[in-house]
């Protein structure tokens, strides 16, 4: 099933054919007026050098006024061979899609709302029948059926003609396209960058992508590069607002040579005060007496850590650079964003 954009916005017809397989444009005169396009011709001529095939509108009150419009707009340099001419249905408009198949060009007859239409436009030749499903559906009419009927008449009688499903509103509309088995479809950006989206498929790349984190990230990689050190010789208060400027929940206290001697947390804080009363504030910081602290060395994999955190039940780590305190990792680091 072959894939157009329907657009006039420059932008979004950028951004769509970057994708690198659609197969072409789709345009409106109604697109370009309220995109506030003033150069049509030269519109048309820009959107030709951008896109693999351009289908677009040649009107006229007649056959001859609709074959000299189309040969008009290729005498701008457009390619007949990447060019389609796209024509409301009546009468006349069949007529001229008979005549532009004669010289050999490309028609699109659109606007189609009865498989009578559609008939008339395959038995003149057309290269293309557009039936209009959201139109058709907003004035209560069984659209799908028609369209699943164009699918069926083409192949029951072997018209050299493919069915577009036009008029698309959402997802759901490309997915009936599918079902019917169209041959092309025209879809808004909008609707077309939301064909590959879904929940469960969201939920599973960012698993993929937290455990290769977790694989091939190291520790030293993933900290924020904000080392909570404070001196021994610090009080108490001091180190309280050190804590609060550097974001943590702890400060790594060391001696004066650089080396550890423990780790200082808002839960340390929080007993003390329980246990001591405020006086404690006025006190040194490294009069207190420490545990070991859990640490990891700055190149561990992240697996690692996420195995301490869940058998340790904490939520930051000191990093451990020979030795020396390097960082602190927190459980959040463990994510990619």
């Amino acid at each position: 099933m072959e894939l157009y954009l329907d657009s006039a916005n420059l932008k979004e017809i950028e951004e769509g054919f970057k994708l690198g397989f659609l197969d072409g444009l789709t345009t409106t005169p109604t697109f370009m007026q309220r995109e506030g396009i003033a150069d049509i011709d030269g519109t048309i001529l820009k959107l030709s050098k951008m896109v693999p095939v351009l289908q677009i509108e040649a009107l006229g009150n007649t056959a001859e006024d609709v074959v000299k419009e189309a040969r008009r707009q290729l005498d701008l340099g457009l390619d007949p061979k990447r060019t389609v001419f796209k024509i409301p249905v009546s009468l006349e408009g069949v007529r001229a899609c008979k005549l532009l198949r004669n010289e050999g060009l490309l028609v699109n007859v659109h606007l189609v709302y009865t498989l009578q239409q559609a008939y008339m436009a395959m038995h003149a030749g057309a290269s293309y029948v557009c039936p209009l499903v959201g139109r058709l559906q907003d004035q209560g009419h069984d659209a799908l059926a028609l369209v699943e009927q164009c699918v069926e008449a083409v192949h029951h009688y072997g018209y050299d003609t493919k069915i577009m499903f036009s008029s698309v509103r959402h997802a759901e509309h490309v997915r009936n396209a599918i079902n019917i088995g169209v041959h092309t479809i025209t879809v808004p950006l909008k609707v077309l960058k939301g064909l590959t989206e879904n929940n469960f498929t969201t939920i599973g790349t960012e698993q993929f992508l937290s455990d290769t984190r977790l694989m091939t990230v190291r520790v030293k990689e993933a900290i924020n590069g904000t080392n909570p050190l404070v001196k021994a010789d610090t009080n108490m208060k001091d180190a309280i607002v050190k804590m609060t400027e550097f974001g943590f929940g702890c400060v790594t206290v060391v001696n004066e040579d650089g080396s550890l001697k423990g780790v200082f947390t808002d839960g340390d804080l929080r007993r003390l005060l329980q246990n001591d009363g405020e006086h404690i504030l006025g006190k040194k910081i490294g009069d207190l007496e420490y545990k070991t602290p859990i640490s990891i060395d700055a190149n561990a994999l992240l697996n690692e850590a996420q195995a301490i955190f869940k058998k340790m039940n904490v939520d930051t780590i000191l990093v451990l650079d020979n030795g020396k305190p390097a960082g602190m990792l927190d459980i959040q680091d463990l994510k990619s964003y």
